[in-house]
């Protein structure tokens, strides 16, 4: 890996293109270097994954109305969406839109967390659906995603957003650019100025994750991923982009980040390097925030062991500084204490999260959210004396870069009535590469089979899978099949402006 600099420059200065974040960027997309064997293997597993919390989410709202519009725009040769027959086909822009909301509606996805957070996942739709309309064969999708994935993880390894208030989808937009362009074969050139369209188009602030949250936060992925595929279309026909968008005077760092004197380093694969960087990833076991995910496991341990959770007093979460602030009660959002709160915001509040845990000993996708859940009174009394606090340790273990310590856990305080206090803590998640039981291909396999039980039929259960397995080896017509479809999938006869 090549660490590279970055700093705004002034007009002046006339900073050249190959001196430019984004031309590096583009110089690794155009790399042709072969992806390494369990690389391939890792992209399968998250093609199945994608598609499980995609099958689990087709009847909600977000994914069904995204889907709506999608339909409205029907093109040959095009690409499939989510849930509808294989044999209609729709732009590719839209069909990346309608399946990046499916994806991400349920937070159920992988995960990459390090200067910034990420769902690199969310590069997949934009990607695949690309490869649909061009006719590309399963090897160059499998390019295409490890470069999506290596560009949104090295982003995120070195320039962080939400300090800023702004969303992880600005790094989206500019990873699913190259993914594409490295699918495509293209240019450095055109790779380049799609990039910076991308980014240009696709920075947002974190308000879809704060407050009353919305299914805006299923949609700004998607809205990024739709905005990559049309950047990459305009470079393509010569159209170009705003010049030099990562340094410029008025540009990203200067004005949206850190400002004019700040420095960010960013690595990325140098010439002739493999693409690695999903192996860094993880999934998720359970559909919540990832940081949710080991005090999930923890929670229902804990629960297990506890007789009477009524006799609890007082329950402190010992955690890291994101984990305080974005999830817990640092956040300062009374929303995450409503039990009538949104699906959204509860899959954001791991003081409920965890009281939900601790009393089922477990965590369902659907049940877990279900409003007469979130209102049982047990759970709001147990759910209210929840609290979160940064600890120095577990933020610095978050953010170190040695993989044996980083740590998206805590350590949990139970304090009774009667005085005695149980005591526990948790490293990462039990599907975490380095957790109790690290997820395998037949992990992933059980996951889709499971989200997609009573929506997909077995064959077509078996259909998705057996294509999925055999990615590396599928021509065009394999990948255009590289979806699923919902018996009796409804058009609900909702009305927008189409």
């Amino acid at each position: 890996m090549i660490d590279h600099e970055v700093r705004t420059h002034k007009s002046s200065e006339n900073l050249a293109r190959e001196d430019q974040l984004a031309w590096k960027i583009a110089e690794v997309a155009s790399d042709t270097t072969p992806v390494d064997s369990d690389v391939t293997e890792m992209v399968i597993n998250r093609v199945i994954d994608n598609a499980s919390v995609a099958a689990a989410s087709v009847r909600r709202s977000a994914p069904l109305h995204a889907r709506e519009q999608a339909q409205t725009h029907p093109y040959t040769p095009g690409a499939t969406v989510f849930g509808l027959p294989l044999g209609e086909h729709f732009s590719p822009e839209w069909a990346a839109w309608a399946n990046g909301v499916a994806v991400r509606e349920l937070d159920f996805h992988d995960t990459f967390l390090a200067a910034e957070y990420s769902h690199p996942g969310d590069n997949i739709p934009p990607v695949l659906a690309v490869a649909q309309h061009k006719g590309i064969s399963g090897k160059d999708l499998i390019n295409g995603i490890a470069t999506g994935y290596e560009i949104q993880v090295d982003l995120v390894k070195g320039m962080c957003l939400h300090e800023h208030k702004i969303d992880h989808v600005a790094h989206l937009g500019p990873s699913a650019a190259a993914g594409i362009g490295a699918m495509l074969g293209l240019d450095t050139e055109v790779t380049f100025q799609a990039i910076q369209q991308a980014l240009h188009v696709t920075t947002a602030t974190r308000q879809s994750r704060k407050g009353e949250i919305s299914s805006w936060k299923a949609h700004a992925p998607a809205f990024a991923g739709k905005m990559a595929v049309e950047s990459v279309d305009r470079a393509m026909r010569g159209e170009g982009a705003p010049n030099p968008i990562y340094e410029g005077e008025d540009g990203f760092i200067a004005w949206i980040l850190s400002g004019p004197e700040a420095r960010y380093t960013i690595p990325l694969p140098g010439a002739g390097e493999a693409k690695r960087a999903i192996l860094d990833t993880y999934t998720k076991e359970h559909s919540a925030e990832y940081q949710a995910q080991a005090l999930i496991d923890l929670a229902r341990k804990l629960g297990g062991q506890i007789e009477d959770l009524s006799k609890i007093k007082r329950v402190v979460i010992h955690t890291s500084h994101h984990t305080h602030n974005v999830i817990g009660t640092g956040a300062n959002d009374p929303q995450k204490m409503d039990p009538k709160a949104s699906r959204e915001t509860l899959d954001h509040s791991i003081m409920y999260i965890f009281a939900v845990a601790m009393e089922d000993q477990g965590w369902h996708h659907e049940h877990s959210y279900a409003p007469e859940r979130a209102g049982r009174p047990d759970t709001v009394k147990l759910w209210h004396k929840i609290e979160t606090t940064e600890d120095k340790e577990w933020t610095r273990r978050y953010h170190s870069t040695d993989p044996n310590e980083k740590a998206f856990g805590g350590r949990v305080e139970i304090e009774f009535e009667d005085g005695s206090t149980l005591v526990d803590d948790i490293a990462v998640a039990d599907a975490h590469p380095f957790g109790a039981r690290p997820f395998a291909r037949a992990n992933y396999i059980e996951k889709f089979k499971t989200l997609s039980e009573g929506i997909l039929t077995g064959a077509e259960q078996t259909r998705f899978i057996d294509l999925a397995e055999n990615l590396e080896n599928l021509d065009a017509k394999g990948v255009a099949e590289l979806s699923f479809t919902v018996d009796g999938l409804e058009h609900t006869g909702s009305k927008g402006i189409f």
